[in-house]
């Protein structure tokens, strides 16, 4: 679900306010490992 998420965040569909706060973490974890860090935006 995280990598769903991320890639959302990546195509400017969705924002990493939006993402649950449940996978939160990992989804940023995956936006670093892509080197899109700086799309982590509280």
């Amino acid at each position: 679900m995280a990598v769903i998420y991320a890639t959302l965040i990546i195509k400017g569909v969705k924002t990493y306010a939006q993402v649950p706060a449940k996978i939160r973490e990992q989804v940023k974890q995956v936006l670093i490992d892509l080197d899109c860090e700086h799309l982590v935006t509280e």
